[in-house]
């Protein structure tokens, strides 16, 4: 998934001061990770988190929030978040619902 390196940054600066934060290479961007478990993303435009199975209904009621699919196949508890939407509704507080997900994950 080609990224972009502005919404990257964005997330980085927005991880930065949580504690059990990694960065991986993926799907030709980054991910980012909680204790081992994904947590986010970038791809060109928008944001991905990972909000679980249960917060998936919640979270697609978000403005500019959308199931993540991927080849054809439904990525349940991932949505893909526009990134003007995102950047307006506030980066945190989708970081926010995502670490809610992935901190409850035992560390891997």
């Amino acid at each position: 998934m080609p990224y972009d390196p502005h919404l990257a940054d964005l997330m980085r600066a927005a991880l930065e001061p949580r504690r059990g934060i990694t960065e991986k290479a993926m799907f030709g961007g980054f991910c980012w990770f909680l204790n081992g478990n994904m947590l986010c993303g970038v791809e060109v435009g928008r944001f991905m988190f990972r909000v679980g199975k249960e917060r998936e209904a919640e979270a697609k009621k978000r403005p500019g929030a959308e199931q993540v699919v991927f080849s054809g196949r439904r990525m349940g508890g991932i949505v893909w978040v526009e990134a003007d939407a995102c950047l307006e509704t506030g980066l945190e507080s989708w970081i926010d619902l995502a670490s809610q997900f992935a901190g409850s994950l035992p560390p891997k």
